[in-house]
């Protein structure tokens, strides 16, 4: 990934947390905006215009701006089925006017560019799937099932995902969102819990509930121990 590419993900990863944060927004919102937007609509929307020609204004160019609201868009159709009273799009279009600051929007802007988002994504938008939901599955029931699970806080897992997000991690091993939360929670176990309370066969565990390989989880938690926790800066 070059420097500028980089660079503008870690605008845009920004720019999400920091609207969600205002909107105050529970974090089911956050996360599968976060997946819709960064594991899902940006990988797919480069496949998207490789494959056929823009036949929208918001694709061509794909400016910053045209993102920000692509962003926008997401916590949108997030909240449409996380919360119990969405946003409208007059005030989606308000808080844009706001945040968005070298583009101004108009409502119907923000009506078509949810109609693009979804032809990008053939309108496949579910998240029961996501990694968060099965992480707080994950972790629900390990608490139920050991005591030490009172030592691991869930907060300590959403920083782990939270760093995956910062570092690009999350759509390199986007392929098995149910590894990822496995791997997720071990890794948030290891780092979080005394070794001398490490009583819980979590591994075994794991396997057993998710159905997963044990190689395919350990390889998961080695890469980020090694790769994404251990080379972050303190």
């Amino acid at each position: 990934m070059s420097t500028e590419i980089a660079h503008l993900r870690r605008r845009l990863l920004d720019f999400m947390i920091h609207s969600t944060t205002e909107l105050n927004l529970p974090p089911i919102v956050k996360y599968s905006s976060l997946s819709l937007f960064f594991d899902r609509f940006r990988p797919s929307v480069i496949r998207f215009l490789q494959k056929k020609k823009a036949d929208h204004w918001l694709l061509q160019p794909l400016t910053e701006s045209n993102l920000q609201l692509f962003v926008l868009i997401s916590i949108w159709i997030s909240c449409k089925m996380h919360c119990t009273r969405g946003l409208s799009v007059h005030s989606l279009k308000s808080f844009g006017d706001k945040v968005i600051t070298e583009q101004l929007f108009m409502v119907r802007d923000f009506l078509d560019a949810e109609l693009v988002f979804l032809k990008v994504l053939k309108f496949d938008i579910g998240t029961l799937n996501i990694a968060y939901t099965l992480l707080e599955d994950l972790f629900i029931q390990f608490t139920e099932v050991a005591k030490v699970g009172e030592l691991l806080k869930f907060e300590a897992c959403m920083d782990m995902m939270d760093l995956l997000y910062e570092k690009e991690e999350t759509s390199l091993l986007y392929q098995s969102s149910k590894s990822l939360a496995a791997s997720i929670l071990i890794s948030s176990y290891i780092i979080t819990v005394p070794k001398q309370q490490y009583e819980f066969p979590i591994l075994p565990w794991v396997k057993m509930v998710t159905n997963k390989e044990e190689n395919e989880v350990v390889e998961l938690v080695r890469y980020i121990l090694a790769h994404v926790l251990y080379s972050h800066p303190s």
